[in-house]
């Protein structure tokens, strides 16, 4: 309970079910009135050593590709002119809210399996700045996926409109919204944890970090988590990635640019439909990590919330907080590396000499439509040009 609450259910309970004195009662509870009514203490315990091992092999390399993926996505894009687009923008922010995550979380669980029992050891204010991090972390990624799901349904769907409304100051400031939204919802979390010492045979001056209160207070809050940051996120990206679909494989403007005298010419078509086949395959892959890789915490939540004995078994609480984590690790492969341009400006930043660095790795996205006659002026020609554009931003 006290590596990372975050990742726990409200039911306030310990990892180690061997600290728990009766089927109602955790370490959390184990204060000092209940103490000094007790006629024994509980007997010290550890983790096993292989789930010790297990546990610190899979998280700690998850840990290392997770926070260098998101340090290079923020490297490459900060570093390369022309990949400072509205896409990359949101890019950034993902990785700086998962970075966040698994910083706050992943060392204080691994360390966690090499303590007594539910020990907690940065005290009071590590309590609250964790908890508070991890949190904040988890839900800013959320409204980063979902802002980014927005921005490129307009991008694809709205063409026109989105030379306007997608802007990089324009997503800055979405940006921004996010954090402030983020910090504001999760600000009860300062006060909500608590450290409280706990006691066992031969060990003195322990302390637990855990609830400020009972778990009833807390059902609706993790039910308003469940909704605002699972549930919606995904039913928005299943409907609006079902209309990015639609419009990529139903697109009438190709017919449209042929009634009119011009149609388009084979790199057109060829772009297009290597854009079609790229950007399905993303969205169906962004939809099913998201949904599968929080499922089995999310469900242990609700199952929690209401059983009359909760489910606590080690190696499936280990499951749940591992595939958080890899959530949380695979995003800079999952919105970036399935893109060509940024597979380029990734090598190129990797290997790339100081002086070739500078001039960035290939030129501008406006160049990305050099390949349109220059007589194709209508209004249809336009519409055709941003689509393509904004396919290959993707």
């Amino acid at each position: 309970m006290a590596s990372t609450i975050v990742l726990e259910n409200p039911a306030c309970e310990p990892i180690n079910n061997t600290t728990v004195t009766d089927s109602n009662t955790s370490a959390c509870n184990i204060t000092m009135d209940i103490i000094s009514t007790s006629t024994t203490l509980p007997e010290p315990s550890f983790y096993p050593m292989h789930y010790r091992i297990i546990g610190t092999t899979f998280q700690g390399l998850i840990f290392l590709t997770g926070v260098l993926g998101n340090i290079m996505v923020v490297i490459v894009v900060t570093k390369t002119r022309s990949m400072l687009t509205t896409t990359n923008c949101y890019l950034v922010n993902l990785s700086l809210a998962d970075l966040m995550v698994l910083v706050a979380s992943v060392p204080n669980e691994v360390l966690s399996y090499y303590l007594l029992g539910d020990e907690w050891i940065w005290g009071r204010a590590g309590c609250v700045i964790f908890i508070f991090l991890q949190y904040l972390g988890i839900n800013a990624s959320s409204l980063s996926i979902t802002a980014f799901t927005v921005e490129r349904y307009i991008a694809i769907c709205h063409p026109m409109k989105a030379q306007m409304v997608c802007t990089v100051n324009r997503a800055k400031k979405i940006i921004i919204g996010v954090w402030v939204v983020a910090c504001i919802y999760c600000s009860p979390w300062l006060f909500l944890t608590k450290t409280v010492p706990i006691f066992y045979k031969g060990h003195e001056n322990m302390e637990t970090c855990t609830f400020a209160l009972s778990r009833e207070h807390y059902l609706g809050y993790f039910f308003a988590d469940l909704v605002l940051f699972y549930i919606f996120p995904l039913l928005l990206s299943c409907v609006l990635y079902g209309l990015i679909a639609r419009i990529l494989f139903t697109s009438e403007f190709p017919r449209k640019m042929a009634k009119e005298g011009n149609p388009p010419s084979d790199s057109v078509k060829s772009t297009n439909s290597s854009a079609r086949v790229q950007v399905v395959k993303m969205l169906a892959v962004v939809v099913a990590v998201f949904a599968t890789l929080w499922l089995p915490y999310r469900a242990l939540v609700v199952y929690n919330s209401f059983a009359k004995h909760r489910y606590m078994e080690p190696w499936f609480l280990m499951f749940c907080k591992t595939m958080i984590f890899i959530n949380s690790a695979i995003n800079p492969i999952l919105y970036n590396a399935m893109s060509v341009k940024f597979r380029r400006a990734f090598r190129r930043t990797l290997s790339c000499q100081k002086k070739n660095c500078r001039r960035g790795p290939y030129g501008s996205v406006a160049g990305s439509t050099r390949y349109l006659p220059s007589t194709l002026t209508t209004a249809t020609t336009r519409l055709a040009s941003c689509r393509v554009e904004k396919l290959q931003q993707v």
